[in-house]
């Protein structure tokens, strides 16, 4: 599947998501892209819309969106705390619906 990885998330953590097409923002250069029109293009190139952005779901109408939404939460954005959420995150996207969005973690 083809996975945008929002600014938020640490751009290391791509290479943990293998077995798919991941992009960072920054790659697609949509780092100072709000997450209404973010989600809009995103939702143009990509399956999976990762982020730690616990407010999207709430802040925007995902049943709108043709993307699903998998939301990781950990302690902290820190690569080794979101790292260990990886195969849930894994099993999410093979199960990721679009208009969606998905929680990962502990709250």
């Amino acid at each position: 599947m083809k996975v945008f990885l929002d600014e938020c998330v640490d751009w290391r953590l791509a290479r943990d998501i293998v077995g798919h097409d991941v992009k960072t923002a920054r790659q697609m250069g949509w780092t100072t892209i709000k997450n209404g029109t973010l989600l809009t293009l995103a939702s143009e190139h990509f399956e999976v819309f990762v982020t730690v952005d616990r407010n999207l779901s709430f802040q925007q109408d995902l049943h709108g969106f043709s993307i699903a939404v998998a939301v990781l939460r950990a302690k902290t954005n820190r690569l080794a705390d979101l790292r260990p959420l990886v195969p849930s995150l894994l099993a999410a996207i093979e199960s990721a619906l679009p208009g969606a969005a998905k929680f990962i973690g502990a709250d």
